[in-house]
């Protein structure tokens, strides 16, 4: 991905897709010198193994015992304890001839200190396979724990790209929101509590070993959350499709993941306990989180990570009210890679010049977002003026800010979190 990536900006264009059609494919090749690289068109695509359907979460024994679970690590927080869930979870796993160890001491945007806790706790019980049952903040505390059990050192020490270079033990993840993806992706984002900042860790090695989607766990999402997670996936989805590495894969998945959310998020708000809606949300994380963990994301996540790291505030509400601002910024310099999106969140574009459908398509964003009950401003959420100019320092610093399709300076960041405020 990042040799393609590299291509695509110093072309300055998105790689070349395969066009397919009335070409020719050659035969077989000399391999020998200078011929090392691959083809431009060249698409690489993580995923794990995916259980999905109500009810999948009967199937986790068998998935441990498939990937050599003999006392699992079982990473969740209070609300999925509270819930069942994390109950539930359990008495699959024991049925299944197997003696899990749980572990529920996670926050919202889960914090270095609760990971590096985790990870002493998973050493001193002797566990082996790592499990997580909850939303994104669950599953990335499970992937710290992971890192550090294969690398050791501190969580921090990952901050990056391809810095966990020792394998770990395998994980298998169950979802328990429809938006972070972090149960397919190659990212783990953790809250660094000295500096009020959350870093971004990416590695193929963090792609689970298999992903257990399981509608009903959304049911018992607070709405809040619901309107969170939903906001976040679709952020995922735009991002992926407009990255610089996006590719034939990515685009179908991002362009259906829209799709999905724009229809069937605003149903989940009114009838929470609808199967159609809550498994519809449930594939359009999945399919968004597929496309954002091979394509990467953009300046929306650098910058709601910086807020999020600063307030500890909601991810997914952040890019609610970011990727507006965001994709009109992106569109100033391209706006073609936002028709495609714009019709698949309902618009007829065919004779719409683009530019037009992108700013439909940031106002459609706003009002989804306002129907779910997200605040126009991050003001509301507690930034002010006078935190600006840290949050666009940190947000050059961010790994997601490299795939943005737009090449953005400290004074174009600094511009669209005041025009955020």
């Amino acid at each position: 991905m990042l040799r393609l990536l590299d291509g695509a900006r110093a072309a300055g264009q998105h790689p070349p897709v395969p066009q397919g059609g009335s070409g020719e494919l050659s035969g077989p090749q000399v391999v020998g010198p200078g011929t090392e690289h691959p083809p431009a068109d060249l698409a690489k695509f993580h995923a794990p193994e995916i259980v999905f359907g109500p009810g999948a979460l009967a199937e986790l024994g068998h998935c441990a015992l498939r990937v050599g679970a003999r006392r699992p690590f079982l990473v969740t927080d209070p609300g999925l304890l509270e819930a069942g869930w994390a109950d539930e979870a359990a008495g699959h796993l024991r049925l299944a001839g197997i003696r899990p160890v749980v572990w529920d001491a996670v926050t919202p945007n889960p914090k270095d200190h609760e990971v590096e806790a985790a990870y002493e706790r998973y050493v001193e019980t002797t566990a082996d396979v790592i499990i997580a049952v909850g939303g994104g903040s669950v599953i990335d505390a499970a992937k710290g724990v992971a890192i550090l059990s294969g690398n050791g050192g501190r969580i921090l020490d990952f901050e990056g790209v391809d810095k966990v270079v020792h394998p770990i033990p395998p994980t298998i993840m169950v979802p328990s929101t429809s938006g972070t993806g972090a149960d397919v992706s190659q990212f783990a984002v953790i809250t660094d509590t000295g500096h009020r900042t959350k870093i971004t860790i990416i590695s193929r090695t963090l792609v689970p070993e298999i992903s257990v989607i399981d509608p009903r766990l959304l049911v018992t999402m607070p709405e809040p959350l619901n309107a969170a997670t939903g906001l976040d996936a679709l952020t995922h989805a735009v991002e992926a499709f407009v990255s610089p590495a996006h590719n034939p894969l990515t685009d179908q998945r991002a362009l259906h993941a829209v799709r999905l959310i724009t229809g069937a998020l605003p149903e989940t708000v009114e009838r929470p306990r609808r199967a159609g809606p809550r498994v519809a949300m449930a594939q359009g994380a999945l399919e968004a989180g597929m496309a954002f963990t091979n394509a990467i994301l953009g300046a929306t996540h650098a910058m709601s990570h910086q807020v999020g790291g600063l307030l500890d505030a909601p991810h997914g509400v952040l890019n609610g009210v970011l990727l507006p601002h965001v994709i009109r910024f992106n569109a100033e310099a391209d706006p073609s890679r936002f028709v495609p999106l714009a019709e698949a969140a309902g618009l007829d574009a065919r004779s719409m010049p683009a530019a037009e459908a992108a700013e439909w398509l940031a106002q459609r964003v706003r009002l989804l977002a306002d129907s779910v009950g997200v605040p126009r401003g991050l003001a509301e959420l507690g930034v002010s003026a006078r935190d600006v100019p840290t949050l666009a320092r940190t947000t050059l610093k961010d790994a997601c800010l490299t795939t943005n399709p737009r090449e953005a300076s400290y004074t174009d960041i600094e511009a669209l979190f005041r025009l955020a405020l």
